[in-house]
């Protein structure tokens, strides 16, 4: 009897240490009308099967005036990105169409909405530099933060 409550707790332990392993799989965040996101760091593992992008909109301006989204890309990407999310124009969410540069990105949505779309975990690397920011003509310059990458 003793054995078998010995090798359950071993198992619970295990299992226990597996989930943990797989760290944090969601990217929650809030971003209001004064063009802020509440957190500037955010931390993600790489080891989860997919990763969950989950922002609201806490604002009370619509998508036209005051749109954001996520955009989850290579720091050193960031601005290029940014540039030409604008010339691709609010139907595109102000994202060049199938941009490799974008690594995950949500729809562009306006006061009171809420948004999320999950990932591969796979496309991050642990360690790499990467950002996250919202794309709306002139937001990532005040709209933006680091996406630190564990294992």
């Amino acid at each position: 009897m003793n054995a078998t409550r010995t090798l359950l707790a071993l198992a619970l332990l295990g299992a226990a240490g597996m989930a943990h392993a797989a760290g944090n799989c969601t990217i929650a965040l809030k971003g209001d009308d004064a063009m802020k996101f509440d957190l500037k760091e955010a931390t993600v593992s790489a080891g989860c099967a997919t990763i969950t992008i989950e922002l609201t909109h806490t604002g009370k301006l619509p998508a036209t005036a005051m749109g954001h989204n996520v955009v989850i890309s290579k720091t050193a990407d960031l601005a290029g990105l940014a540039r030409d999310g604008i010339k691709a124009g609010a139907a595109k969410d102000y994202l060049p169409a199938g941009d490799a540069r974008a690594i995950a990105h949500t729809k562009i949505i306006g006061g009171g909405e809420k948004t999320k779309v999950t990932f591969p975990g796979k496309a991050l690397t642990p360690g790499g530099d990467y950002s996250f920011f919202c794309s709306f003509p002139g937001h990532s310059t005040l709209m933006k933060g680091k996406l630190v990458v564990t294992k």
